[in-house]
């Protein structure tokens, strides 16, 4: 009997690699969420318990240095997990988007996914005990149907929910089609992350 796995699902998890860079990103974050006027009115507007730039700001790498300097180490990290993914690209992806997420205790994002993008991701800036995880849902979940559910044991490529503990400097990465959310903030100060989308 054979036994095969078909149809594999990547996840990149990998430090970011610069500590002193995550100092300055930290404080740059908590600048952006001051200072940004409309970005705090839009969060507010639509429900968002803390701060994003979101809607509001689509310059940061020019705007700032520091997210500058951020969006060159992300571009090896995307590079790798790209030829980890088998893509068959005549160059390489670009940085799209990128926005900060400051997120406040009991704050949570929804499940969703980045269209018109090839790889999304987040770098975690600051992640307080109990702050969350980043929830991957299987993409066939809405065509299993009639499937029973999976026992406790089963292995984590079997599993429905996979839920992806960071650190303080992780850089997770997935192809942009994977619905994800991000679970509630549990703990008493605020989780700081910055996420993006590369495309072809």
């Amino acid at each position: 009997m054979t036994v095969r796995s078909l149809f594999a699902t990547r996840f990149y998890d990998a430090p970011l690699g610069d500590a002193a860079l995550l100092d300055e990103l930290d404080e740059a974050c908590r600048d952006l969420a001051q200072q940004d006027r409309a970005g705090r009115a839009w969060s507010k507007d639509h429900g968002y318990r803390g701060y994003t730039s979101y809607a509001s700001l689509d310059d940061l790498p020019v705007r700032d240095p520091r997210f500058g300097d951020l969006v060159r180490v992300l571009n090896k990290h995307v590079a790798k997990f790209a030829e980890a993914c088998a893509f068959d690209l005549d160059r390489k992806l670009k940085l799209d988007s990128i926005w900060v997420n400051v997120l406040k205790p009991g704050g949570t994002h929804a499940g969703h996914i980045h269209p018109h993008s090839v790889v999304s991701g987040t770098v975690y800036v600051a992640v307080p005990p109990g702050s969350g995880s980043l929830k991957l849902e299987d993409p066939r979940l809405a065509m299993m149907m009639a499937a029973p559910t999976r026992r406790d044991d089963a292995p984590e490529d079997l599993t429905t929910f996979v839920y992806a503990e960071p650190e303080v400097g992780t850089v997770f990465l997935w192809e942009s089609w994977l619905r994800h959310e991000v679970t509630p903030n549990a703990a008493k100060s605020e989780r700081i992350s910055i996420s993006f989308n590369y495309r072809r």
